[in-house]
């Protein structure tokens, strides 16, 4: 199947055993034309899956993975304020990690790529899961942990098991560039190829759509962004 669809990943195991716990993660997919050469996990902390993070899983299908997002809240109500991490992510994670892998593509051949505080979990997920690689975007708890049993990232920096990418703005106040350059130093200590990318600007989302104009320079940012990690994952999933 190509093009856009949208399915379900069975979860490993059901909540606390509810008659009304989930059992499914609702999942959106973008297949490419052809044979896919693996799978990208996206993980994102919006409600609503936006046109430019659409556009965002296109552009992985169209250089051959099959890309796919699992709704991290499908447990909450249509109005909870409640911010999805720890157990419950990871557990999402997992079931459309398993969905991916029914569907023929090696583990090793998966990648998982995360925004804010999934861009966390996304370099989490690298200490603890056997995937391929990871790109992390604007991701927050560098020094400080976001929560009770989320270690912070210059401590679990270390532990990391698949390649990593972070992409970071400059001016964010959530990841201050002097916490970004500990993270480097810290990466220093990881066993497998890491890299750090800072852009100018209060936050750098390489979810948002790039500046596709006539004056638009080469080193627009969200592009450079976007060729950083197309490049990312070509060179570690194989």
């Amino acid at each position: 199947m190509s093009g856009i669809f949208t399915d379900g990943a069975v979860l490993r195991v059901v909540g606390e055993h509810r008659d009304d716990a989930p059992e499914r993660v609702p999942l959106t997919a973008i297949a490419p034309d052809g044979p896919a050469r693996g799978g990208i996990v996206v993980l994102h902390e919006s409600r609503e899956l936006s046109a430019a993070l659409v556009d965002l899983m296109r552009m992985l299908a169209a250089e051959g993975w099959l890309a796919v997002t699992p709704d991290l809240f499908h447990r909450e109500s249509a109005h909870s304020d409640v911010e999805v991490f720890g157990d419950a992510l990871f557990a999402d994670f997992d079931a459309t990690f398993d969905w991916l892998v029914a569907r023929g593509v090696y583990p090793d051949c998966v990648g998982v790529l995360g925004f804010d505080d999934a861009g966390t979990a996304a370099l989490l997920v690298a200490t603890t899961r056997p995937i391929g690689a990871a790109v992390s975007v604007a991701a927050r708890g560098i020094v400080a942990r976001l929560g009770a049993g989320v270690p912070a990232l210059v401590d679990a920096a270390q532990d990391l098991q698949a390649p990593w990418l972070g992409l970071y703005g400059e001016d964010d106040p959530h990841t201050p560039p002097a916490e970004v350059e500990r993270l480097r130093d810290a990466l220093a200590r990881a066993p497998v190829a890491t890299d750090i990318v800072r852009y100018p600007g209060l936050e750098h989302r390489a979810d948002e759509p790039p500046r596709l104009t006539a004056d638009v320079e080469e080193g627009d940012p969200i592009l450079d962004a976007h060729r950083r990690i197309l490049g990312w994952f070509d060179s570690n999933l194989r």
